[in-house]
């Protein structure tokens, strides 16, 4: 810092200012000082800052070891809200998620000496898990229980699938057939309550959930079952990997979609636009998750926020071309 101070023609605590964002400084200066940390290719010691500032600037996260579309999201959306608030993030994933793996993975996050801590934590055993979390450490849980006494931001699952329910019951359908996640998902257990209220408030028939994973080759089986029996007229599958797979066997069954079934699937992935036909779907806002998640982090950090803090976000219904009215 005092190479770049002496190049740029200032002193070594406006080069501390320039470094830190500190609005108190000339453009002009700002720029000098630009210039001289490229071409002296300067690179902040960040352990050393966090020694003078007390605070580092890495943020851990702990994360479930999946390609799934709603948690790699959230995580990449994550990165990118930290990133543009001048934070790195460290990633631990873990297999399991269970009490050994998120304390190990927490463990590790406190040994870098990280900032705070944010654990994607969507089965009911990662929720477990978090209870051995030593107080002092700041932590926000993504997709965790909500009624687990704990700072916490999720989509509001429930919501998502009583609207997703209640627009196949608005277009005609006597009730409406579910294909669901694993059980042990938080976010699957939310979708069925979401789907059976809507049905019990419409005084419609509650059918057997049929169980799925969260992949199309097990949309694929279920739809394969769904479609043999005919009074099935509309589907509402968990996620959009199970949609397209119940899409796929009703097709091969000859029971078009939506002349004949209407499907409605969950998390609006970017090709559900292009399925045959045109996938409706409730889409949650992983943008606003990851950077509610970031605020909620930072306020913990620094001691503006404590205790119990939930930030439940509605997702929205996309409407395209799976819904029709039943065949009469």
């Amino acid at each position: 810092m005092t190479d770049v101070a002496r190049l740029a023609g200032v002193s070594h605590q406006t080069v501390s200012r320039v470094l830190n964002g500190h609005p108190n400084v000339r453009e002009q200066t700002r720029l000098r000082v630009r210039a001289a940390i490229e071409e002296l290719g300067y690179r902040p010691n960040r352990a050393a800052r966090t020694l003078v500032t007390g605070r580092s600037q890495l943020l851990g996260v702990v994360a479930p070891n999946s390609t799934l579309f709603g948690p790699a999201s959230l995580l990449a959306a994550f990165e990118l809200a930290a990133g543009a608030a001048g934070f790195s993030v460290s990633v631990r994933r873990v297999r399991v998620l269970d009490q050994p793996s998120i304390a190990a993975a927490v463990e590790h996050h406190r040994d870098q000496r990280v900032a705070g801590i944010v654990v994607i934590a969507p089965t009911a055993s990662a929720n477990e898990a978090l209870a051995g979390v030593p107080a002092e450490v700041p932590v926000v849980t993504v997709d965790g229980d909500p009624e687990r006494s704990a700072a916490l931001v999720t989509v509001d699952q429930e919501a998502g699938a009583y609207a997703a329910t209640r627009h196949l019951l608005a277009a005609g359908h006597r009730t409406v057939w579910h294909v669901s996640g694993p059980s042990d998902w938080l976010d699957a257990a939310g979708r069925v309550r979401g789907w059976q209220r809507a049905l019990e408030e419409a005084g419609a028939e509650v059918p057997p959930v049929t169980p799925a994973d969260w992949s199309a080759a097990a949309g694929h089986r279920a739809g394969q079952m769904l479609a043999r029996m005919p009074e099935v007229t509309a589907v509402f599958a968990a996620n959009d990997h199970l949609a397209l797979g119940v899409l796929r066997a009703l097709n091969e069954r000859g029971r078009p979609v939506p002349a004949e079934v209407s499907v409605v699937g969950f998390d609006d992935v970017p090709e559900a636009a292009y399925f045959t036909p045109p996938l409706t779907t409730v889409r949650p806002d992983f943008d606003q998750v990851a950077t509610e998640t970031l605020n909620l982090l930072l306020k913990r950090i620094t001691g503006g926020e404590s205790g119990p803090v939930r930030r439940i976000l509605t997702p929205v219904l996309v409407e395209r071309e799976s819904v029709t009215a039943p065949p009469r």
